[in-house]
């Protein structure tokens, strides 16, 4: 498997994908925005679009479609209840079906709400997985719930879908938020040295060329995974002093959501 990621460079730092089978060139296209430069790698590099996936109905991931549609005759995957929010939609996604491109590409599908109720995931059956997740979660931080979504629902999809993946897994999101996350962690929890050095040595990173984490990794510098650190919890009790002493980890993600969408 192949996989690239193409920085669109656009004010809303989105980050697209392209993921190709080595053996017959056969390629998948994540959320492909910023379809022209999409179109453009796939070309250098012989390679031909057949799957469009989009991750969710937002139109910052659903906006390139028309034109990749029109210049591959692509089909166009997501979640099977997001028909009507995206027009060019040809086939409905459910947990654990299969994408298969190539003789050599199969990932599988993860439902995923919280950022909306029509999210999914998709999970590269690899030695080495990769999670291309869209805005559920990003480097060091999750995505919010404005536009159609519920805290809940994330809280559950990263206690019981995310955090039960391999630490290897390879994260793969939908835009590069890493240093204002990474800031927001160390403000929750300003002990955590992995959060301050990697933000050291990552505040002169290209995006076009952006680090690409583990879940162990995330495990160790996003907060919303870590929802029984003392220091993240007595910091919470400061701004929420009704917080239990020992809240329960729904009760920690709910207050960290709810700060960061005002941070």
């Amino acid at each position: 498997m192949i996989v690239k990621q193409i920085w669109t460079g656009n004010a809303y730092r989105n980050f697209n994908y392209l993921i190709a089978c080595p053996e017959t060139g056969e390629a998948l296209a994540v959320d492909p925005l910023d379809h022209g430069k999409c179109l453009a790698h796939a070309r250098d590099q012989g390679w031909e679009i057949t799957r469009i996936v989009n991750t969710h109905e937002h139109g910052d991931h659903t906006g390139g479609n028309h034109e990749m549609v029109a210049a591959t005759g692509a089909r166009v995957l997501a979640h099977h209840k997001a028909q009507r929010a995206i027009p060019e939609m040809t086939d409905g996604l459910s947990a654990g079906d299969v994408v298969r491109i190539g003789k050599t590409v199969e990932l599988e599908v993860m439902d995923t709400p919280g950022h909306t109720m029509s999210h999914v995931c998709l999970l590269s059956h690899t030695d080495t997985p990769g999670l291309f997740c869209g805005d559920t979660l990003f480097n060091a931080g999750a995505g919010n719930c404005h536009n159609g979504g519920h805290p809940r629902e994330l809280y559950d999809t990263f206690v019981n879908q995310l955090d039960q993946l391999p630490g290897s897994t390879r994260i793969y999101p939908g835009h590069d938020y890493l240093h204002n996350n990474l800031r927001f962690t160390l403000e929750r929890e300003p002990g955590n040295t992995d959060a301050r050095n990697l933000l050291s040595d990552t505040l002169n990173q290209d995006p076009a060329d952006a680090l690409i984490t583990t879940l162990e990794q995330e495990r160790r510098i996003n907060t919303f995974f870590r929802l029984d650190s003392p220091e993240v919890i007595g910091r919470l009790r400061l701004e929420y002093p009704d917080l239990d002493p020992e809240p329960d980890p729904e009760a920690v993600f709910l207050k960290l959501r709810e700060l960061r969408n005002s941070w």
